[in-house]
């Protein structure tokens, strides 16, 4: 008898970066015992930078697209994440009973500079989500 696996959304504004590495990471570390997905407030394209950086840890999402909150609306969740403030705040209500959980990650996207400036600001929150995961697997949100 198999279980199914408990639901994972988790939202950003634009799941352009941080949601869609989540994603990609949060599928790898934990996809055995949840099914993942991602969404956003506003959504707009898949990141390239987000795109390189995870496959500098051998995590391919070139084939993700961003997608927008209300093809999850009326679906269940046990767990919605939001990675950034304005996804919190408008985070709509899911049925069933979703836990929320809060992670604020600054958004590597709006960082300024050099090329290797946004390569290592992606890297930085890719790295961070990837501790909230392992925090969160380890029964801490």
């Amino acid at each position: 008898m198999t279980t199914a696996k408990e639901r994972v959304l988790i939202l950003c504004t634009g799941n352009s970066a941080r949601s869609q590495m989540a994603e990609g990471l949060f599928r790898t570390a934990l996809g055995g015992k949840f099914e993942v997905f991602s969404a956003g407030t506003r959504p707009s394209l898949v990141r390239p930078e987000a795109i390189a950086v995870m496959n500098e840890i051998g995590i391919d999402i070139c084939g993700h697209r961003s997608k927008s909150v209300d093809e999850f609306r009326d679906q269940e969740f046990r767990y919605v994440i939001t990675v950034c403030d304005n996804a919190k705040e408008s985070c709509p209500v899911f049925p069933g009973r979703t836990e929320r959980i809060h992670w604020s990650l600054e958004d590597p996207a709006a960082v300024v500079g050099t090329e290797e400036q946004r390569q290592a600001a992606f890297r930085r929150i890719r790295d961070q989500i990837a501790e909230r995961i392992r925090s969160f697997s380890e029964g801490g949100a």
